[in-house]
Formats: structure tokens, sequence, C-alpha cells
């Protein structure tokens, strides 16, 4: 039975050499058995394949990874440790005490390659791949889908979905970690298992990227949501939107302005009159703004909450003095993302006054996307669209209504004035981002394409170093590889 060969030799490939766990006599995670798979795959089995597919985009405690390994940084999704605590714009706790000390590491930046901060996202990420591929390898075999019964339309759309899924993690870890092995397939072999276990180049994994992004768009829907049942599958707008993120990552101005032109032309997004409905647990598919979300829920089997929720009850994810200084005096959106008061990270939750468990994680929304047009008008001499951008989103914030019920002050957030100062309105840009995408686990990723993150954070007293732009490899994964995967310089 070669699939269920392959699903074996795949599983133990990423929890031998990604280090998924800690004993090989522990049952790897994302096991398919035989009564599962075989080689007459049912369409229940092919779409389940897709579905698992999203999960290590959710933040459930210990949703992917079972036990309490924070040893491990597998508890949740942790790309908000390497993003928003790494860039000064959360602290660990609001008491600081020993607890979970590397989350303190990454702040300081005195963390080295055995901090389970990388661990943990690099598991997540390869544990979406394997699910991944198994799934592309299910819908592009011609002959399974003729005997499973699946139609084309289904087909297609599935597909979309896991290019797409795909690309997602493989861009998560070039930004994190720069040259990555790059596995496309199930290994048929322990030999192909090692060979692939290697890094490569990150413009190979850039141009895979984009190749898995081209190959969803060709057969996505343009509708907004492809199943009306499940909103938050992805739809060709979350393709094309990546596909200008990847275009922005890259500097690649005309492309992002094409996409963005693309992305508009479906007529499905646009702001929120309110900043807090992309975020409102009770809003969740009923706004205009969120293009990608994963999709959390209370009360399912197996469990699918938002577990950050009972982080932020343990005190965790509190914002720096820095952070909110970043405010302009009553911006709205700071008691939206930290209520500093009743110490609740209300953006993260999806809730401005319960401790909720099933607020949605935010992955792309339109004002993102705005916020990269006016970054792209900008670079090309397009100052006044620029400005035009930076202008319509400050306006959302000041005419939103507060969390608090309180009046906003004439004159708050007033519009930026003209300029044809590349640099100053660039500063205007960057500091809109900051505060409109708090919390969000986007800061440090803004602050290494911007190439100021040693400025910005030295300035803050961290010891940021030129080689901290990468993150270490994983040392775990290094080791298990007996040395096939290599460490980035200065680690």
């Amino acid at each position: 039975m070669k699939y269920i060969y392959n699903i074996i030799i795949i599983v133990f490939f990423f929890t031998g050499f990604v280090g998924c766990t800690d004993e090989l006599t522990n049952e790897p995670i994302g096991l398919l058995t035989s009564d599962q798979v075989d080689l007459n795959p049912s369409v229940t089995t092919i779409e389940s394949s897709v579905r698992s597919s999203y999960l290590p985009l959710k933040n459930t405690l210990n949703g992917i990874i079972p036990g309490w390994k924070w040893n491990l940084g597998t508890i949740f999704r942790n790309d908000i440790i390497l993003q928003d605590i790494a860039s000064n714009d959360m602290l660990k706790k609001w008491n600081p005490d020993g607890d979970q000390a590397w989350m303190d590491e990454l702040a300081s930046f005195s963390f080295t390659p055995e901090n389970q901060a990388f661990n943990g996202i690099w598991v997540y990420d390869y544990e979406g791949i394997s699910r991944v591929n198994l799934a592309i390898s299910f819908l592009t075999d011609s002959e399974i889908v003729q005997k499973a019964g699946m139609d084309d339309a289904r087909k297609n759309q599935l597909l979309a979905e896991a290019y797409f899924l795909r690309a997602f993690y493989y861009f998560d870890l070039v930004n994190n970690f720069g040259d990555v092995p790059m596995v496309l397939k199930s290994p048929d072999s322990f030999d192909e298992a090692l060979a692939v276990s290697m890094r490569v180049p990150a413009d190979e994994v850039w141009a895979q990227i984009d190749s898995d992004l081209s190959a969803a768009k060709a057969t996505a829907t343009n509708v907004k949501y492809p199943d009306t049942s499940e909103k938050w599958r992805v739809s060709k707008g979350a393709i094309i939107a990546l596909q200008a993120k990847v275009a922005l990552y890259n500097e690649e101005w005309a492309t992002v302005l094409s996409l963005v032109a693309e992305l508009d032309a479906l007529g499905f997004y646009s702001l929120n009159t309110n900043y807090f409905d992309s975020f409102d647990a009770d809003k969740e598919f009923t706004d205009d703004e969120v293009i990608f979300a994963y999709d959390h829920r209370s009360n399912e089997i197996p469990n699918n909450n938002n577990g950050l929720r009972f982080v932020i009850g343990w005190g965790f994810f509190a914002p720096t003095t820095d952070f909110i200084n970043a405010f302009e005096a009553n911006d709205p959106r700071l008691l939206y993302t930290v209520d500093i008061a009743n110490r609740r990270a209300s953006k993260i939750i999806g809730s401005t006054t319960d401790l909720i468990d099933y607020g949605n994680k935010i992955y792309i929304r339109y004002a993102d996307v705005l916020l990269w047009k006016a970054e792209a008008l900008n670079e090309t001499g397009d100052y006044a669209g620029a400005i035009a951008i930076i202008n319509q989103i400050r306006a959302r914030a000041r005419n939103s209504a507060t969390a608090d019920g309180s009046v906003i002050p004439s004159g708050t957030l007033p519009d930026r004035g003209s300029s044809t100062d590349k640099s100053e309105i660039k500063n205007w840009l960057m500091s809109e981002r900051r505060v409109e995408l708090g919390f969000e686990a986007q800061r440090f990723n803004d602050l290494k394409r911007w190439k100021t993150a040693k400025a910005v954070l030295t300035a803050l007293g961290n010891n940021f170093q030129d080689h901290h732009y990468l993150y270490p490899i994983p040392q775990r994964d290094i080791d298990k590889s007996g040395g096939a995967i290599t460490q980035n310089p200065g680690y």
C-alpha cells in the first residue's frame, strides 16, 4: 500500500529530523492509520487531508503537539512571540517573573539556537507542509480523484487551498530562517528523506512560493467564500493578497500595485466602519475587511478553541511602554488592542469585555493590504496617493466607536499633510502600521524588511546584532540531521 508507506516515511522524517516529538516511541503527529488511507481514498479522506492542513494555523493549546511541551515551544503557534515580543511591542507578562524565560530571551536577543521559540514555529510550519503535501498528492492524482468520485469543481477548490497553505507555511519559514529544507512530496525512501533534509537557497523557496500561489489562483473561483458553509476556507482573495505580500517583501513595487488592483477588482473587501469589527468574535465572516483567518470555535471535539485566552488569563502578553507611547493621544485603537486597566489583549481574544475562547486568528485583512499599497506608491513616487491611503486608515480609526463609550475629542488623529519627502511619508507609514496592526504578529517582519530592526531595537537597549535578521535554525534539528541541516551565520 504505497500511500501508507509514504505517509509513515514523511511523518518519521518530520518527527526524527524536524523535531515534532522527543521520543520515537511517541505516536507521530499527523499519522494516518491504514483504515483511514488506502489505495482508494474516499472523498471524505481527501477532504480531511486538506482540512487537517489548516490546523497548524490555530492557537489551541496543545492543538497540534499533545502534552504540555513548553520545553519544545509547541504549546501554541508562537508567531506572536517571534514577532510582537521580539519587536519590543509586547512583554511576556504584566508582572515580570521567571516563568518561561525563553520568551524573555527573545525580547532581549540573548537567545541561543536551543531556544524553543524557533523549534515551535519550525514544527508547526513543517507539520503543515507534511499535511498539505499529502493532500496535494491525492488531488493531483487523477486516478485517485476519479475513484473517489470527486467532481472537478470541488477538486479545484481544495487544490487551490492546499497550494496556498503550502506557500503560506514556506513564506513564514523563509522570513524567519532564510534557507530552509524544501519538501514538496512525501519521500519514498529513507535516502530521499535524508536528501530533502538539506537547506536550499532562499531564492528557491521564494520561487516555490510564487509557483504554488500561481497554481492556487489558477484553480480558485471568483467568489468571496468558495464554500458558504465554511467561510474560513482559502479564497481567491486570500491567494492574491498573499501574492501581493510576497511581492512587498521582495520590494517588487509595481507588482504589489498590480496585485492590489486585481484584489480590488474582485469587489469583496473594504475597511469596516468600526476598527474592532475585524476582531469581534461575534461578527466573524460578516465583516468586509478580513481576507484570511483561522476559525476558532468553542465546544468542538477535537478542541478548536483559541487557547491564547487561557494564556492571557495567566497574565501573558502585556504591552511595552514603548508600544503604548507609539499611539497618538485618544487613538481608540490602543484600547481595542490592549485593555491596560483590565490587563487583557482584547484584539487577540476577540472581545473587549470577556475572556472568550472562540476569537479568530486574523492573518490577512484589508487595512494591511492598503498599507502595502501605500508603501508601494511611496516607493514609486506617488506621494499623494500614499498619503491618501494613510489618511484613510487614520480616518477610519478616529471615526470608530470607542471600546469604553467615550467621546473622541475633535482633532484626534488629524490627516497627514501634503508632502513630497519620501522619507517623511515612509516614517508616517511605519508609524501607522505599528499602531494599526499591533499585536497581530507583523511588527518584527516589518522592522526586518525595512532594515531598521537594529537601529530601533538597540535604541531600546536590546542586544540586536546583524545576524539576528535571521533566526537560528533549531539546534535539535541540526543535531537530528547529523549536520545535514546547517546553521545560520552568527549562531
